[in-house]
């Protein structure tokens, strides 16, 4: 081709083609101020559900888009959104195409319901030519609880149990002269109330404030495990580590009634700096029962000591074994009924459940050893003082929240829980090992 006729037809050609740019600018540029113009109204019915966690819901949805300049749908496409796709997803969309002539669509949306917690589901109107993407107004509000399952019933009922057999184990091994002395000169248990009800309450003050400075519902779990009394769990482990059993249930029986008034005065002193607009009372019909737990058969296991010797001896020989078992199956048992909220774990959940006990455990020895008392008691003092009765510190919090901040908040006790032996089993083994040692020289 020549020369003069190639250069007018290749300036054409640049000529056409930012013209046609130009256009598809224009035309996007329309297009864009046109999606300003729609308008996405969401309606969910019902727009808040409260359901349980790992189920999925069927939630009907009805969708209107309102557009001034009437702009075709070719290019729309409705989606829907969770805020938190670890407690549920929804992946359910809708395309243009299917809205009627009235731009409404109307039908069911999935949601699967994974954890426990608040989340909610928006809708979002996107424009694939344009890439803008508008919020629709109204949102779906979900309050996913956790169900009870049978096997937190069996839990329980089996630990209260095998806990009321164990007193009266205790019961029968209790030594009525040694506990008279205790009690005509109580430098232990005073010890103990004061490391009980004066460092462990802010103690879990200040571990709450330092851990969770954000979060007042974990505050308040740590906070409400501090004022808590003394766990039954902590005669086992004075049994086990050769503490002072009559002192050891002498000081749990006196927490526990002690708490009817101290956990009161620090609920309603410094916790209401935690839960100021908490319309809280304290749980009195459970800390009752509690205590009449620990009476009834420790009265029993007396009785038994009394009247039957032969018997008394058995028992006595079962303690330790006893002991020893029903703190496994505790631990291995609350792990397994309490699993779902390991998911919740993390690393200030983790640290602020170990420094609780262990400092409660460090503060009180240090103090029994300062008032000269023998190694013995001051270790009993020391583990009366860092187990705390986390099942109190449940009930506290599942009846001053709803769900799920109920369920939600017991991490903080259950870690704590799960925490606490840690300590008393390095004695243990510590002592297994030096035994050991020491009779193979």
């Amino acid at each position: 081709m020549h020369r003069r006729t190639v250069f007018p037809i290749a300036l054409l050609r640049v000529v056409a083609a930012v013209g046609a740019n130009a256009i598809i600018g224009n035309l996007q540029q329309v297009i864009a101020v046109k999606s300003e113009n729609f308008v996405c109204s969401t309606v969910f019915s019902p727009n808040e559900s409260t359901v349980p966690m790992d189920t999925v819901l069927k939630q009907l949805v009805k969708v209107e888009i309102s557009d001034i300049d009437d702009n075709p749908l070719e290019f729309t496409s409705v989606h829907f959104m969770s805020d938190n796709s670890r407690l549920a997803t929804v992946y359910d969309a809708i395309d243009g195409h299917e809205f009627d002539s009235d731009r409404k669509w109307q039908g069911n949306i999935t949601i699967n319901l994974r954890f426990m917690g608040e989340a909610h589901i928006r809708t979002e109107l996107l424009n694939s030519l344009t890439n803008i993407t508008k919020t629709c107004r109204n949102i779906l509000k979900l309050t996913i609880i956790r169900k009870p399952h049978a096997i937190d019933y069996v839990f329980t009922g089996s630990v209260a149990l095998l806990v009321s057999l164990l007193y009266i184990i205790f019961g029968a091994a209790l030594d009525l002269t040694i506990l008279r002395t205790l009690l005509r000169r109580p430098v232990g248990p005073t010890i103990g109330f004061l490391s009980q009800f004066l460092f462990m309450p802010l103690l879990s003050y200040g571990i709450g404030y330092l851990m969770f400075p954000n979060s007042v519902d974990m505050q308040l779990g740590l906070f409400f495990t501090g004022v808590s009394p003394s766990g039954g769990a902590s005669n086992m482990w004075a049994v086990i580590l050769g503490g002072n059993i009559n002192l050891s249930i002498l000081m749990t029986t006196l927490s526990n009634f002690a708490a009817f008034g101290m956990m009161p005065l620090w609920i309603f002193t410094l916790g209401s700096m935690i839960f100021a607009r908490g319309n809280m009372r304290v749980p009195y019909e459970n800390i009752t029962m509690f205590a009449i737990s620990l009476i009834v058969p420790l009265a029993i296991g007396l009785a038994i000591q009394k009247y039957s010797p032969r018997t008394t001896r058995i028992l006595m020989r079962l303690l330790k074994p006893a002991s020893s078992c029903l703190i496994l199956f505790i631990v291995i048992f609350a792990i397994i009924t309490n699993l779902y909220l390991f998911e919740l774990f993390s690393w200030q959940i983790v640290l602020g459940g170990l420094l609780l006990p262990w400092l409660g455990y460090i503060l009180a020895w240090l103090l029994a050893k300062l008032l000269h008392q023998n190694a013995v008691d001051s270790l009993t003092i020391a583990i009366e003082t860092g187990i705390q009765n986390t099942g109190i510190a449940i009930f506290l919090l599942r009846f001053s929240l709803s769900p799920p901040q109920d369920d939600l908040t017991t991490v903080i006790p259950v870690s704590v829980a799960i925490m606490t032996p840690f300590p008393l089993l390095g004695i243990y083994l510590y002592k297994k090992f030096a035994t050991r040692s020491f009779k193979a020289l």
